[in-house]
């Protein structure tokens, strides 16, 4: 049979068979005899068919709009679920593509919060001389390290950045530059890291160093849990002695087995002894590292240095082969330790001179039941509000006009105290999830945005309940969110690079079957691209409080 060519039907020819298609549907074979009588294939008569379903459809049907109205902006999302949501930029892009949300791909939604990490700092900058006490920090990102330093009181980060080595010249260069942006430290707290220390004491030579006390006893405090292990494994060895004896039969049996149960038993009292001891001894020690006894006298630093040397000669004393050589390096750092005292003893006269003795230990007794109510829990948390309000309303009864200003003056002096850079573990804490999403990749645009994010974010609870760190450090409100304050800095960002803003990219369902021009394969997708642009400029907070 010879066919028809497709282009010598003419319109209406074309028109008649694809009515006769429709009046004849349904009814067996139709498709195979309109064919025949027009002498076409039947693939061509399906796509014919197929053709002007298609267009009828189109020309018959409801309009719809091509793009739906957007409910909200995109920015919005990339920036809450990287930052607040900790989100890794592929688990974004999946979220965004399972809602057909447009762009969605893992290249753009890195470069976009590439562009945000330029256009904020990692380095804070005022406008006025600020002075403050750092506690500086190294975290790694695989094998690179990451320099942090923040500001004690406010928990704001002062500065973060990528750095090649942890020498002390590295560390050198974030302390000039954090001195060129108007902040002037009184001191450093941190662990011992040789270029940390000898890095701030070579650009901060009129500040004092404090050692991390954490860090200073932290292995005594694992040992007191080795030993606490060791004492409860001699106590199931006691426990399988006394059922082996139990299960003895014969004469001889039962005093072999008596006897295994004596050397058990008597193993089990020296482990817990040695671990009761140390653990007695380790309490006594917070207790004298507190700034004031348990009738609100300030302590000295001959009274705190008379104290640790009686509680470490105790220590000494327990039978075990390890205490000696962590006590050792202990007593070597006395003088370290000590440091925040010397600073108490000076906070102790200022007071005397202003109040009698009496009404000095009254505040410091509520402001250090308030201090321990932020670290307690559960019935000790309570005790500890009990009380603070209990001397409160003592001083308030004895210094009557001048107790709102003098309870201010006590507690801010003592919160300036700082003993430990534990504060900055919080931060390494807050930095190591992008770490691990990014899979060590960070790049320092990440390190800004989580810098800014941190610093502008508000507290949910604690003592710093409320407030961002930066309100802290400059003591002016924020305008808005941390979100809509970014934006609005990526905004001028743009207005000043380019004359003109650019308008907000919108979030907006993509219709299935479109292609998406800015996916990229996945095994071309750059998670976390680089970069090494630092702008200096005035932080958010000081110029939208």
């Amino acid at each position: 049979m010879k066919f028809t060519r497709r282009h010598d039907l003419d319109p209406q020819t074309r028109i008649d068979i694809v009515k006769h298609v429709w009046l004849h549907q349904g009814i067996y074979g139709t498709m195979t005899q309109i064919a025949q009588e027009y002498h076409i294939s039947r693939t061509f008569l399906y796509q014919l068919s197929w053709a002007a379903r298609y267009h009828l459809e189109d020309l018959f049907s409801d309009p719809q709009p091509l793009v739906e109205p957007p409910d909200f902006l995109l920015e919005p999302w990339i920036l809450l679920l990287r930052l607040e949501g900790q989100c890794s930029i592929p688990s974004m892009s999946s979220i965004f593509k399972h809602f057909d949300y447009q762009p969605n791909s893992v290249g753009y939604l890195s470069e976009s919060l590439r562009d945000y990490g330029r256009c904020v700092p990692s380095t804070l900058s005022m406008p006025h001389q600020k002075v403050v006490f750092y506690l500086s920090d190294e975290i790694f990102a695989i094998r690179t390290p990451i320099l942090v330093t923040i500001d004690a009181q406010s928990t704001a980060i002062l500065k973060i950045e990528l750095a090649s080595d942890r020498s002390a010249k590295t560390w050198e260069t974030p302390f000039h530059d954090l001195g060129a942006h108007r902040f002037h430290s009184l001191g450093m707290a941190s662990d011992r890291g040789v270029g940390l220390q000898a890095g701030y004491q070579a650009a901060c030579q009129d500040g004092f160093w404090v050692c991390d006390q954490f860090h200073e006893f932290q292995d005594l405090f694992n040992r007191c849990h080795h030993l606490e292990r060791k004492a409860y494994g001699a106590i199931g060895k006691e426990v399988e002695a006394a059922e082996t004896f139990a299960n003895a039969k014969s004469e001889a049996n039962l005093q072999k087995r008596l006897e295994q149960y004596e050397q058990a038993r008597q193993a089990g009292e020296r482990a817990i002894e040695r671990y009761d001891q140390l653990n007695l001894l380790l309490g006594m020690l917070s207790e004298a590292l507190y700034l004031c006894s348990n009738l609100g006298r300030l302590r000295t630093v001959e009274g705190v240095r008379s104290d640790l040397t009686v509680i470490l000669s105790l220590m000494e004393e327990i039978n075990d082969e390890k205490l000696p050589k962590l006590l050792k390096s202990i007593r070597s750092h006395m003088n370290d330790i000590l440091v925040p005292f010397r600073q108490v003893e000076r906070i102790h006269t200022d007071l005397l001179e202003l109040m009698p003795e009496q009404r000095v230990d009254a505040l410091v007794l509520a402001w250090n039941h308030d201090h321990l109510f932020y670290q307690s829990h559960g019935k000790k948390k309570y005790y500890h509000r009990r009380e603070s309000d209990y001397w409160l309303t003592f001083c308030e009864g004895l210094l009557d006009d001048q107790f709102d200003e003098l309870k201010v003056l006590v507690f801010e002096k003592l919160d300036s105290v700082v003993k430990a850079s534990s504060l900055v573990e919080m931060v390494n804490s807050l930095i190591r999830p992008y770490l691990n999403s990014s899979k060590g990749q960070i790049t320092q645009e990440t390190l800004n945005l989580i810098m800014f994010y941190h610093n502008h974010r508000r507290y949910k609870s604690g003592k710093r309940q409320g407030k961002a760190p930066i309100e802290l450090l400059t003591g002016e409100a924020l305008q808005g969110d941390w979100v809509d304050l970014l934006i609005q800095h990526k905004r001028e960002a743009s207005t000043n690079a380019s004359g003109a803003s650019s308008p907000m990219l919108e979030l907006v369902p993509s219709h299935h079957g479109q292609t998406t021009p800015s996916e990229i394969p996945p095994d071309q997708a750059v998670c976390e691209p680089s970069a090494d642009a630092d702008p200096k400029w005035q932080p958010t907070d000081v110029e939208a409080a």
